[in-house]
């Protein structure tokens, strides 16, 4: 019988379930991966995020944005010399870290809807 599935020796398991609940901790949100998506894509200001990320309230906006912050996913940058004064979120270099996740989830996405929808 062909090998169809993932196998993992049971010390494998326990790791691969701490590191995954690890990665669900910070990431796990309805908004989460919505925003740093948004920020990757160059949504900077706070609005702008807003309006990228349908129906997000400002302030769970905020909270993700301080969560994210938190984390070291992206940074606030406060321009205070502008009037009004501007905030910026900008996502890190560790940030970059997500791109490949991001787009595996999102490739992996579309076949599930392509599937889905076509009955197959």
């Amino acid at each position: 019988m062909a090998k169809n599935k993932l196998e993992y020796s049971p010390v494998q398991c326990t790791n691969r379930l701490s590191a995954t609940e690890d990665a669900l901790y910070v990431l796990g949100g309805r908004w989460t991966i919505r925003v740093m998506i948004s920020i990757l894509g160059g949504h900077t200001r706070f609005n702008e995020v807003q309006r990228a990320v349908k129906g997000i309230s400002a302030k769970m906006l905020s909270s993700e944005l301080k969560k994210l912050e938190v984390n070291h996913l992206v940074e606030r940058t406060v321009f205070a010399d502008q009037t009004p004064v501007i905030v910026e979120y900008l996502p890190t270099a560790y940030s970059q870290s997500l791109k490949d996740i991001i787009t595996a989830l999102a490739q992996w996405g579309e076949k599930h809807k392509t599937k889905i929808t076509t009955n197959n």
